[in-house]
């Protein structure tokens, strides 16, 4: 009895491992992104309190957005080496921190440090190494668990906002962040325990399968060195396909209620259709998945493309509420899919063993489409009382990105065994 209860292999009364990994990723992200992505529910309060003007106030968006998808490129590959459990735990405490300074703010600049330092440095430490650790657990359900994995970016998305507005409502724009503060910092510290690094330390192998006898060398070793990988063909398509779409998919996250205001929609209302994108954007991730582990995750990831520039097209033509609540449903549907598959479809091409660290430079492309697209959207409105030219250039830079993605090669870059 006690050789059995030893043994590596699944049983039919125990949960394989990698789905608590799944489930802390879920509540890391659903944290830090639905803080992050409840910032519009913020932008009247702030431009009220501080007489800024609507591109000022979403320069502090943007740049959270530019530090939370840059910093990928150190968090992924200290997460690589060092184990993402600190990683991830570290960009809690430093996401509750900078929430915390955000409520204590006197003026703009005081809130572009604490909330988009504070903010940026936190989901960036914790993002990448989490979504990067679900990677290396699963092979034949992954993008399923990826998928699931970045889901709490569309519960948050869907939860945190209307409750900020509710808080804000109630008490005030201040004591809302302080109580964000206070729910991240206990609760993502908690899931932060429930990250793994690798099933390896638990003497298996992807998806709960025992290791070979001879342990010489299994699929979370296997991978290209990030050095080799971002000089691949494959490397630079995905990251131009990234850039072109990032410039764009930000702008409905901070612009999408401020429109919806200027067309007569009541506030409660405006911001539930953030909330309406998370609900897509959790459909999403839930069910394109599995649809692309079986139709192919290289076309599902130019469909997704495809489908945000349609959404986006048509998205400056509507002004009523139940119109616009059918675009940010359809667009969130699509934003889900596309943030599911892409860390998958870089397993697909690098393998498991620097994943994190190409993911990490990988959305190094997303940082800068967040930090341009979103203040760019704000400053053309300011000029022109429109959203007509920045919504065009979204849905136009997700058509590039669809066509660049239909380039990537079929076949995977050749791994190399790391011993």
């Amino acid at each position: 009895m006690r050789s059995q209860h030893a043994t590596p292999l699944p049983t039919a009364g125990r949960i394989f491992h990698g789905w608590f990994v799944v489930a802390a990723a879920f509540a890391i992200t659903l944290l830090g992104f639905g803080s992050a992505y409840s910032f519009s529910a913020f932008v009247e309060s702030l431009q009220h309190d501080f007489g800024a003007s609507r591109g000022a106030v979403s320069l502090v968006f943007s740049l959270a957005g530019f530090l939370y998808f840059g910093l990928g490129v150190i968090s992924g590959p200290l997460a690589d080496r060092y184990g993402s459990r600190r990683l991830a735990l570290a960009g809690m405490l430093l996401l509750a921190l900078g929430l915390l300074l955000a409520g204590a703010a006197r003026s703009m600049t005081q809130i572009y440090l604490a909330y988009g330092l504070g903010v940026g440095l936190g989901v960036g430490c914790s993002y990448v190494p989490v979504v990067g650790a679900v990677q290396r657990w699963f092979r034949r359900r992954r993008a399923l668990a990826s998928g699931l994995a970045v889901s709490g970016i569309g519960v948050g998305t869907l939860l945190v906002p209307p409750l900020a507005s509710a808080l804000i409502d109630l008490w005030g724009w201040r004591a809302t962040y302080l109580a964000l503060a206070v729910c991240v910092a206990v609760l993502g510290a908690a899931a932060s325990r429930w990250v793994e690094n690798s099933p390896l330390d638990r003497g298996l192998a992807p998806d709960g399968a025992p290791l070979p006898p001879p342990c010489a060398a299994t699929p979370a070793l296997e991978g290209v060195p990030v050095r080799e990988a971002v000089r691949s063909k494959a490397f630079v398509l995905l990251y131009l396909a990234c850039l072109f779409c990032a410039f764009g998919v930000f702008v409905p996250f901070v612009h999408l209620v401020p429109y919806a205001l200027d067309h007569g929609v009541p506030p409660a209302r405006a911001v539930l259709l953030l909330s309406l994108i998370g609900v897509g954007s959790t459909a999403g991730r839930f069910c394109l998945g599995p649809i692309a582990d079986r139709l192919g995750r290289r076309a599902s990831l130019a469909a997704m493309y495809c489908g945000m520039a349609a959404t986006l097209a048509i998205w400056s033509a509507f002004s009523q509420f139940w119109a616009l609540a059918l675009f940010a449903l359809a667009f969130g549907v699509f934003y889900g899919g596309w943030v599911a598959l892409l860390p998958a479809v870089v397993m697909d091409y690098f393998g498991g063993r620097h994943v994190s660290g190409i993911i990490g430079m990988l959305y190094t492309s997303v940082a800068f489409g967040t930090l341009i697209g979103p203040v760019a959207a704000g400053y053309a409105y300011d000029l022109g009382g429109s959203y007509a030219l920045p919504i065009a250039t979204a849905a136009g830079g997700n058509i590039l990105a669809a066509a660049i993605t239909a380039l990537l090669p079929e076949r995977a870059v050749s791994p190399r065994t790391v011993l």
